[in-house]
Protein backbone atom coordinates (compact mmCIF):
# COMPACT_ATOMS: atom_id res chain seq x y z
CA UNK A 1 0.00 0.00 0.00
CA UNK A 2 2.58 2.59 0.75
CA UNK A 3 4.43 1.09 -2.44
CA UNK A 4 1.49 2.20 -4.49
CA UNK A 5 0.81 5.89 -2.24
CA UNK A 6 4.74 6.60 -3.36
CA UNK A 7 4.53 5.89 -6.82
CA UNK A 8 1.23 7.90 -6.81
CA UNK A 9 3.05 10.76 -5.66
CA UNK A 10 5.84 10.28 -7.52
CA UNK A 11 3.90 10.55 -10.96
CA UNK A 12 1.66 13.54 -9.25
CA UNK A 13 4.62 15.72 -9.11
CA UNK A 14 6.28 14.48 -12.00
CA UNK A 15 2.75 15.81 -13.86
CA UNK A 16 2.92 19.12 -12.16
CA UNK A 17 6.20 19.56 -13.02
CA UNK A 18 5.82 18.81 -16.50
CA UNK A 19 2.60 21.28 -17.40
CA UNK A 20 4.18 24.23 -17.09
CA UNK A 21 6.73 22.90 -19.35
CA UNK A 22 4.02 22.38 -22.12
CA UNK A 23 2.39 25.75 -21.51
CA UNK A 24 5.26 27.45 -22.12
CA UNK A 25 6.03 25.47 -25.43
CA UNK A 26 2.49 26.01 -26.78
CA UNK A 27 2.69 29.98 -25.74
CA UNK A 28 6.02 30.54 -27.79
CA UNK A 29 4.25 30.35 -30.85
CA UNK A 30 0.76 31.84 -31.57
CA UNK A 31 -1.14 31.86 -34.55
CA UNK A 32 -3.23 34.93 -35.65
CA UNK A 33 -6.00 35.77 -37.98
CA UNK A 34 -6.91 39.26 -37.47
CA UNK A 35 -5.57 42.93 -36.49
CA UNK A 36 -6.82 42.58 -32.91
CA UNK A 37 -5.17 39.25 -33.15
CA UNK A 38 -1.96 40.16 -34.10
CA UNK A 39 -1.75 43.35 -31.66
CA UNK A 40 -2.40 40.80 -28.80
CA UNK A 41 0.63 39.08 -29.79
CA UNK A 42 2.81 41.33 -30.08
CA UNK A 43 1.58 43.01 -26.32
CA UNK A 44 2.28 39.76 -25.25
CA UNK A 45 6.15 39.00 -23.93
CA UNK A 46 5.70 35.35 -23.71
CA UNK A 47 5.10 34.79 -27.66
CA UNK A 48 8.45 34.71 -29.27
CA UNK A 49 6.86 33.34 -33.27
CA UNK A 50 4.08 35.03 -34.56
CA UNK A 51 2.28 32.81 -37.28
CA UNK A 52 -0.53 34.57 -39.90
CA UNK A 53 -3.29 31.82 -40.31
CA UNK A 54 -4.34 33.70 -42.93
CA UNK A 55 -4.13 37.00 -45.12
CA UNK A 56 -4.85 40.03 -42.59
CA UNK A 57 -6.12 43.68 -42.76
CA UNK A 58 -5.31 46.74 -41.03
CA UNK A 59 -6.80 50.10 -40.46
CA UNK A 60 -3.43 51.28 -38.56
CA UNK A 61 0.59 50.80 -38.59
CA UNK A 62 1.50 47.86 -36.66
CA UNK A 63 4.40 48.54 -34.38
CA UNK A 64 7.09 45.88 -33.13
CA UNK A 65 8.48 47.03 -29.87
CA UNK A 66 10.17 43.77 -28.68
CA UNK A 67 12.22 40.57 -29.97
CA UNK A 68 10.28 38.67 -31.92
CA UNK A 69 9.87 36.37 -35.46
CA UNK A 70 7.37 37.22 -37.70
CA UNK A 71 6.16 34.78 -40.02
CA UNK A 72 3.72 35.36 -42.45
CA UNK A 73 3.17 31.32 -43.54
CA UNK A 74 2.74 33.16 -47.09
CA UNK A 75 0.16 35.53 -46.41
CA UNK A 76 -0.16 39.29 -46.88
CA UNK A 77 -0.55 41.69 -44.23
CA UNK A 78 -2.64 44.93 -46.34
CA UNK A 79 -3.31 48.64 -44.83
CA UNK A 80 -6.80 49.44 -45.93
CA UNK A 81 -6.81 52.71 -43.70
CA UNK A 82 -6.91 56.40 -44.65
CA UNK A 83 -3.74 58.24 -45.42
CA UNK A 84 -2.61 62.17 -44.22
CA UNK A 85 -4.84 64.44 -42.47
CA UNK A 86 -7.02 64.97 -45.38
CA UNK A 87 -7.90 60.88 -44.65
CA UNK A 88 -7.28 60.13 -48.34
CA UNK A 89 -7.75 56.81 -49.58
CA UNK A 90 -4.44 56.99 -51.44
CA UNK A 91 -1.16 55.51 -50.59
CA UNK A 92 0.23 58.24 -52.83
CA UNK A 93 -0.92 60.78 -49.85
CA UNK A 94 2.07 60.75 -47.57
CA UNK A 95 0.87 60.14 -44.17
CA UNK A 96 4.14 58.11 -42.06
CA UNK A 97 2.15 55.09 -42.88
CA UNK A 98 4.61 51.69 -42.79
CA UNK A 99 2.45 48.21 -42.60
CA UNK A 100 5.00 47.14 -40.14
CA UNK A 101 7.64 49.42 -38.19
CA UNK A 102 10.37 47.72 -36.16
CA UNK A 103 11.35 50.26 -33.23
CA UNK A 104 14.61 50.03 -31.83
CA UNK A 105 14.25 45.86 -31.73
CA UNK A 106 15.38 42.80 -33.22
CA UNK A 107 12.57 41.36 -35.57
CA UNK A 108 12.90 38.37 -37.76
CA UNK A 109 10.39 38.73 -40.90
CA UNK A 110 9.71 35.48 -42.97
CA UNK A 111 7.49 34.84 -45.96
CA UNK A 112 5.23 37.59 -46.06
CA UNK A 113 3.84 40.63 -48.05
CA UNK A 114 3.30 43.38 -46.72
CA UNK A 115 1.44 46.05 -49.30
CA UNK A 116 -0.97 48.84 -49.11
CA UNK A 117 0.97 51.33 -47.26
CA UNK A 118 3.44 54.73 -48.03
CA UNK A 119 5.71 51.84 -47.42
CA UNK A 120 6.34 47.87 -46.28
CA UNK A 121 8.46 48.29 -43.58
CA UNK A 122 10.26 51.18 -41.57
CA UNK A 123 13.49 49.59 -39.38
CA UNK A 124 13.56 52.54 -36.92
CA UNK A 125 16.99 52.02 -35.33
CA UNK A 126 16.03 48.29 -34.96
CA UNK A 127 17.17 44.94 -36.57
CA UNK A 128 14.98 43.44 -39.42
CA UNK A 129 16.21 39.92 -40.77
CA UNK A 130 14.74 38.69 -43.44
CA UNK A 131 14.06 34.71 -44.27
CA UNK A 132 12.26 33.37 -47.26
CA UNK A 133 10.33 35.83 -49.51
CA UNK A 134 9.78 38.79 -48.76
CA UNK A 135 7.21 40.84 -50.91
CA UNK A 136 7.07 44.86 -50.47
CA UNK A 137 5.10 45.47 -53.57
CA UNK A 138 2.24 47.94 -54.13
CA UNK A 139 3.24 50.76 -51.54
CA UNK A 140 2.72 54.22 -52.41
CA UNK A 141 6.28 55.47 -51.71
CA UNK A 142 8.79 52.42 -51.82
CA UNK A 143 9.27 49.89 -49.71
CA UNK A 144 11.69 49.44 -46.90
CA UNK A 145 13.00 52.51 -45.21
CA UNK A 146 16.17 52.60 -43.06
CA UNK A 147 15.82 55.49 -40.67
CA UNK A 148 16.60 56.73 -37.07
CA UNK A 149 14.32 59.57 -37.03
CA UNK A 150 13.90 61.70 -33.51
CA UNK A 151 15.68 60.79 -30.25
CA UNK A 152 17.20 57.60 -32.25
CA UNK A 153 20.83 56.90 -32.16
CA UNK A 154 20.92 53.39 -32.99
CA UNK A 155 21.92 52.52 -36.59
CA UNK A 156 19.46 50.81 -38.50
CA UNK A 157 19.96 47.62 -40.08
CA UNK A 158 18.57 44.90 -42.48
CA UNK A 159 20.21 41.61 -42.47
CA UNK A 160 18.33 40.04 -45.76
CA UNK A 161 19.85 35.80 -45.05
CA UNK A 162 21.08 33.76 -47.69
CA UNK A 163 17.82 31.96 -48.29
CA UNK A 164 15.90 35.44 -48.57
CA UNK A 165 14.67 36.91 -51.77
CA UNK A 166 12.90 40.37 -51.90
CA UNK A 167 10.11 41.02 -54.20
CA UNK A 168 9.22 44.70 -55.34
CA UNK A 169 7.01 44.91 -59.02
CA UNK A 170 5.81 47.94 -58.35
CA UNK A 171 9.18 49.98 -58.25
CA UNK A 172 9.83 53.20 -60.11
CA UNK A 173 12.21 56.19 -59.94
CA UNK A 174 10.32 58.04 -56.81
CA UNK A 175 9.22 54.39 -55.40
CA UNK A 176 12.65 52.44 -54.42
CA UNK A 177 13.16 49.40 -53.01
CA UNK A 178 15.35 50.22 -50.08
CA UNK A 179 16.07 54.01 -49.20
CA UNK A 180 18.05 55.92 -46.41
CA UNK A 181 16.09 59.38 -45.17
CA UNK A 182 18.39 62.56 -45.14
CA UNK A 183 17.49 62.21 -41.23
CA UNK A 184 19.94 59.72 -40.72
CA UNK A 185 23.39 59.28 -40.60
CA UNK A 186 23.99 55.51 -42.29
CA UNK A 187 22.34 52.48 -42.09
CA UNK A 188 24.03 48.92 -42.62
CA UNK A 189 22.64 46.21 -44.88
CA UNK A 190 24.10 42.68 -44.90
CA UNK A 191 23.58 40.64 -47.96
CA UNK A 192 24.68 37.20 -47.12
CA UNK A 193 28.18 37.48 -45.40
CA UNK A 194 28.44 40.93 -46.90
CA UNK A 195 27.96 44.45 -45.35
CA UNK A 196 27.48 47.45 -47.00
CA UNK A 197 27.04 51.07 -44.96
CA UNK A 198 24.46 53.03 -46.43
CA UNK A 199 24.19 56.53 -46.27
CA UNK A 200 21.93 59.24 -45.83
CA UNK A 201 19.43 60.06 -48.69
CA UNK A 202 21.27 56.70 -50.83
CA UNK A 203 18.43 54.63 -52.77
CA UNK A 204 18.71 51.31 -54.09
CA UNK A 205 16.28 49.74 -56.56
CA UNK A 206 15.72 45.93 -57.26
CA UNK A 207 19.30 45.76 -59.93
CA UNK A 208 21.08 46.97 -57.30
CA UNK A 209 20.70 45.13 -54.30
CA UNK A 210 20.89 42.47 -56.85
CA UNK A 211 24.26 43.19 -58.15
CA UNK A 212 25.36 43.61 -54.75
CA UNK A 213 24.36 40.55 -53.92
CA UNK A 214 26.03 38.68 -56.89
CA UNK A 215 29.28 40.69 -55.90
CA UNK A 216 29.48 38.79 -53.07
CA UNK A 217 28.51 35.66 -54.04
CA UNK A 218 31.63 35.90 -57.29
CA UNK A 219 33.89 39.04 -55.93
CA UNK A 220 36.01 40.19 -58.87
CA UNK A 221 37.81 42.07 -56.10
CA UNK A 222 38.62 38.96 -54.42
CA UNK A 223 39.68 36.74 -57.47
CA UNK A 224 41.96 39.75 -58.71
CA UNK A 225 43.78 39.59 -55.32
CA UNK A 226 44.36 35.59 -55.86
CA UNK A 227 45.82 36.31 -58.84
CA UNK A 228 48.03 38.95 -58.22
CA UNK A 229 49.35 37.13 -54.55
CA UNK A 230 50.00 34.14 -56.92
CA UNK A 231 52.05 36.47 -59.68
CA UNK A 232 53.89 37.50 -56.70
CA UNK A 233 54.87 34.39 -55.24
CA UNK A 234 56.43 33.41 -58.40
CA UNK A 235 58.05 36.03 -58.81
CA UNK A 236 59.55 36.21 -55.44
CA UNK A 237 60.29 32.54 -55.62
CA UNK A 238 61.92 33.01 -59.11
CA UNK A 239 64.04 35.78 -57.77
CA UNK A 240 65.48 33.60 -54.75
CA UNK A 241 66.56 30.77 -56.97
CA UNK A 242 68.34 33.88 -59.68
CA UNK A 243 70.04 34.84 -56.44
CA UNK A 244 70.85 31.34 -55.26
CA UNK A 245 72.23 30.58 -58.78
CA UNK A 246 74.78 33.42 -58.91
CA UNK A 247 75.99 33.25 -55.53
CA UNK A 248 76.77 29.38 -56.44
CA UNK A 249 78.52 30.19 -59.69
CA UNK A 250 80.77 32.87 -57.69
Amino acid sequence: MTKKIGNFLFILLLTIAIIPAVSVEAQASKTVNSQSELKAALDDTSITTIVLGQDIETTEKINIMRPVTIDGANHTIRYVGTFGSGQSSSNTVWGGIYVLQVYKTDVTIRNIKLTGGNAALLINGGTATFEGTIDVSGNGFGGIELGQGSGVDTVPQLVVSDNATIINTTESADRPTIWVPEDTDKAILELGNATFELQAGEELTMEEINELAESTENPETNDTTIWQLTIMTFMVALIGYFVRKVAMDD
